[in-house]
């Protein structure tokens, strides 16, 4: 059982893990279920894992590329629980300044025809912004 706790604080001394992720990551270094089971909690308690850390941290890392809808399915992924997901989210700022910040960047200038609409709406889409953020922002655009 040190074996396994110092291995699991070699992780974390790295980067957060998820409480599933390190879980996945010590599986073939622990003898039983249990004893991986008690590390992992023991972690918890000591506040040395928490998946509202990871989720908070995860949020701010990625929020300048991607959307609240990616997000939230990248940490179900992960393992993070709905609860932690959606404390963490507003982290990240405002979904539809950040779409139309992502916008700018990758298009700057208003679609010239439809079919040019449709494939930035689809690239924002990709991106895992919420229909409302994305019709913010290309309402935006329409106005200029």
């Amino acid at each position: 059982m040190p074996d396994l706790r110092v291995r699991a604080l070699q992780y974390l001394t790295r980067r957060d893990y998820s409480r599933a992720e390190l879980l996945a990551k010590l599986a073939a270094h622990a003898e039983t279920g249990e004893e991986l089971e008690a590390v992992l909690d023991t972690l918890q308690a000591e506040r040395l894992l928490s998946d509202h850390r990871y989720a908070s941290q995860r949020v701010v890392a990625r929020a300048g590329r991607y959307g609240n809808g990616r997000l939230r399915q990248e940490l179900r992924q992960k393992g993070v629980s709905d609860e932690d997901i959606e404390a963490a989210l507003p982290d990240g700022g405002d979904e539809g300044e950040r779409c139309r910040a992502i916008w700018a960047k990758k298009f700057g200038r208003p679609p010239q025809s439809a079919e040019e609409r449709a494939k930035q709406k689809r690239f924002l889409q990709y991106r895992g912004f919420s229909a409302e953020a994305i019709r913010r922002a290309m309402r935006g655009v329409d106005e200029e």
